[in-house]
């Protein structure tokens, strides 16, 4: 029999269970599809889930409930079947259940844009929502209820008085969304927010969803206070930041390196812990083993399988105009070094211009500007872009994504970089927007980075996406992204063959740091006609090691090297370990790679200059290949 969940998180951890909706998605969902109403139209599947996480350890569930209010399921045409829907939810998860699981009636935001526009939507319309949810909930016999990846203190807040009056007594656990350094969206401190929580009405309060286990780590480090006063704190991490890998999110996280982040998170305070986005039963399996939590029981389990979608059918090739004015200016003598630096997420940019004078002084050949990488807002790049070309004469790569702008917008910044004497554009389909830490932000995707190449092709070749004249050609370098995996390339290989077709003229690569590696890119890559600069991030400690290896999509980080650093004490000495790694990579490299793609460590450009002064100083060509081309 189960214990009282608000007495029983006092004394112990809770181990939640794992994602739903894109564990739904992994399974064959369609992305994007309404999950909270196969609480009706397949509950065998939703009841599979449940059990599956049980299996895996979870000693709490959460109902598949989180969007089922009257506002979103408005969007559906199924508003009038809220109490339906979180009444079917509600008793799938108790069946699974049993007497040893606590069940978690979860809540999510109403998707009313906030703040309130006045004589639109009122607070009291949002309660009204939020109540008839949260009763429905209470009547399917839930133990507590989850109101999570809220943005927004007021909403949040709306939420607690309405689980207070249609909760029948449940305990509340309030989590909200902290993108970056421990605030929300809208620049509000967790411990304030928590604050307003407890003092509202919640039992826990914690955070959930965000840009990954080391972001959240530092918003549970702001609610340390609470601890110290014995206030139970929740943690429900992302498995780090997606990628788009075949018309699929993947995330990057490990269940290991989780696991052990979740321990430092104990540690702070943390009495209920479980995943978010990503995540699957493999994590919550080892969550339990590493942090000896207790397994409830053993269900039998429900295979569900779903048909696979077919794929797209490919555009056809372009018409290759050129290889642009940026590879056109390389010096067919010396390797071609790129440095990234970025926009700063402010107006100061003394900083970032100063960078680009010292690079160019030390023999850059450009320098490349992301856009909002991250989906954190940051200066627009291509006014900065101008900045640089017009102050140093060096050449700017412009990082243009498909997240930000729709298909109109993303012309205009074609002409407009032309016009201000940019002549090179890497084209990307940008990162997902729910780790922005601006509210309300959306992704457009009108097209993604293949729709995006050919678009620039159709520019060079003095044409608009719609085929009309644009009367003088523009003379871009085209750029890609390239995520070179050697364990499994086959994937991005034939990608990037489809990149080459729509008229890329080179690719800067994520991070590496084995030769090897780097060895097998080259020598599968060499059909194509495509100058590739290899990425070389200079680590500067253990845990920034760690923190990329496991939550930035697409970087993989040799266990020897990270074994290595963290067999120093001393990040001083982590930091000069690193150093000598990076150097001895970039000479392994230098005599047989296109070129070479520097990123600045925390936009520290000194950095990234002292190797573009070696570079030059030791004097290497590369390949030769951008004088062949």
């Amino acid at each position: 029999m189960k214990i009282k969940f608000s007495d029983y998180i006092k004394e112990h951890v809770i181990l939640g269970d794992g994602a739903f909706g894109t564990y739904l998605y992994e399974k064959g969902i369609d992305v994007g599809k309404n999950i909270d109403l196969l609480n009706l139209k397949n509950p065998e599947l939703i009841y599979s889930v449940h059990e599956e996480y049980i299996r895996a350890g979870s000693q709490l569930i959460e109902t598949n409930t989180f969007g089922a209010n009257s506002f979103k399921l408005q969007r559906a045409g199924k508003e009038e079947q809220v109490a339906e829907i979180n009444l079917a939810g509600a008793r799938l998860a108790v069946k699974a259940a049993g007497h040893d699981v606590y069940v978690a009636g979860s809540v999510g935001p109403s998707g009313v844009e906030f703040p309130l526009i006045s004589g639109e939507v009122s607070p009291a319309d949002i309660k009204a929502s939020f109540a008839a949810q949260i009763s429905a909930l209470a009547e399917g016999g839930v133990d507590l209820l989850i109101l999570e990846t809220f943005t927004h203190l007021e909403e949040v807040l709306l939420a607690i008085e309405a689980a207070l009056q249609a909760g029948s007594g449940l305990p509340i656990v309030a989590q909200m969304l902290y993108p970056s350094q421990g605030r929300t969206a809208r620049g509000k401190d967790a411990l304030s927010c928590a604050k307003a929580a407890l003092a509202a009405g919640a039992t826990v309060v914690g955070t959930n969803c965000g840009r990954g286990i080391d972001a959240m780590s530092t918003a549970i480090g702001h609610l340390l206070p609470l601890a110290e006063e014995h206030v139970p704190l929740s943690a429900f991490p992302n498995a780090g930041l997606p990628e788009v890998i075949g018309h699929r999110m993947v995330y990057p996280a490990q269940p290991v390196y989780m696991a052990r982040r979740a321990a430092e998170m104990l540690k702070m305070g943390v009495r209920l812990i479980g995943g978010c986005c990503g995540t699957t039963p493999a994590h919550i399996h080892e969550f339990r083993k590493t942090l000896k939590l207790r397994h409830k029981k053993e269900p039998q389990s429900i295979v569900v399988s779903a048909s696979p979608q077919e794929a797209p059918a490919e555009p056809a090739a372009v018409k290759k105009s050129g290889r642009g004015g940026f590879l056109d200016s390389l010096d067919s003598g010396r390797l071609p070094v790129l440095v990234e630096l970025d926009p700063p997420t402010h107006l100061d940019i003394d900083n970032v211009l100063a960078g680009a004078r010292s690079l160019a002084a030390s023999g850059v050949d450009a320098v490349t500007l992301g856009e909002n990488p991250l989906a954190i807002l940051r200066a627009g790049n291509i006014a900065l872009a101008h900045r640089i070309r017009e102050e140093t004469g060096v050449q700017v790569v412009l990082h243009q994504t498909c997240r930000d702008q729709n298909a109109l917008g993303l012309q205009s910044h074609i002409m407009a970089a032309h016009i201000l004497g940019i002549e090179a554009i890497l084209a990307v389909t940008g990162d997902s927007a729910s780790s922005t830490d601006q509210p309300g932000v959306s992704g457009v995707f009108d097209v993604n980075s293949l729709g995006l190449i050919r678009m620039i092709s159709q520019y060079n070749q003095g044409l608009n996406m719609a085929g009309q004249s644009i009367k003088l050609p523009t003379r871009f370098s085209i750029g890609a992204a390239f995520s070179f995996r050697s364990a499994n390339p086959a994937l991005q290989i034939a990608r990037l063959e489809r990149k080459a077709a729509q008229g890329v003229h080179f690719v800067m690569t994520q991070p590496l740091f084995d030769k090897n590696v780097v060895e097998d890119m080259v020598e599968q890559t060499r059909h194509l006609n495509v100058l590739i600069f290899p990425g070389i991030f200079p680590l500067i400690s253990a845990r920034n090691a760690d923190f990329l290896h496991n939550e930035v999509p697409g970087i993989s980080i040799p266990a020897e090297i990270r074994k290595k650093l963290w067999s120093y004490e001393a990040v001083a000495d982590q930091r000069k370990a690193a150093m000598e790694i990076t150097e001895k990579l970039v000479a392994d490299l230098a005599p047989f790679v296109d070129g070479l793609y520097l990123i600045s460590p925390l936009n520290k450009w000194e950095i990234a200059e002292n190797f573009v002064r070696q570079i030059r100083q030791a004097g290497w060509k590369g390949s030769g290949r951008v004088a062949a081309r």
